[in-house]
């Protein structure tokens, strides 16, 4: 039944980012968010690995070492900042985390509140997705400006609220006919 379980699990995930995203006007992003967890590549180890307070991935890296379902997760689907990692113009730099665009910034913010109410459940509080993405900052390799733009999204959401924050990104970050990029960055 594990199956069964997880297939719940990510159902779930991917309603409550469609309703997150929804909110926030990205419609075609809610709709398509995480199908590769379907694949046969994610959705089979997924299962191996159910657990039902973590993610599978975790589980999967700790007994081999790495995730094969996370490195084809991560290579497909662009709201994961892993996803825009490549060598920096800068040859002393290295690989370094690229500029995401506003919309797959905004989707990963929906994705990561949906993951904190998916594994927390009813113990969750606006302040988990923050807190989460605090403690493991350290190993994230992003943009400055990308970091500027998510962080400010989770501390809002920790300190104003849901209704604030999907109101502020619906009509400041994403608004119709602007770059928000230069708004949000300047």
């Amino acid at each position: 039944m594990k199956w069964y379980q997880h297939l719940k699990t990510i159902n779930h995930h991917k309603w409550l980012v469609l309703k997150h995203c929804f909110r926030c006007g990205l419609y075609k992003q809610g709709l398509l968010h995480d199908m590769s967890k379907y694949t046969p590549t994610e959705f089979l180890v997924g299962v191996k690995y159910y657990q039902g307070y973590r993610s599978p991935n975790i589980a999967e890296r700790e007994d081999k070492g790495y995730t094969l379902a996370w490195l084809h997760h991560k290579g497909r689907n662009k709201h994961h900042l892993e996803y825009w990692i490549d060598y920096s113009l800068d040859e002393n730099e290295g690989m370094t985390g690229m500029e995401m665009p506003v919309k797959y910034v905004v989707e990963m913010f929906c994705d990561r509140v949906a993951a904190s109410k998916n594994y927390n459940k009813e113990k969750y509080k606006d302040s988990d997705p923050l807190n989460y993405f605090l403690k493991e900052e350290k190993h994230y390799m992003l943009h400055k400006n990308t970091k500027k733009l998510i962080l400010s999204l989770l501390t809002m959401l920790a300190e104003e609220g849901e209704e604030t924050t999907f109101q502020y990104i619906r009509n400041e970050v994403l608004p119709s006919g602007k770059n928000p990029a230069k708004a949000i960055y300047s």
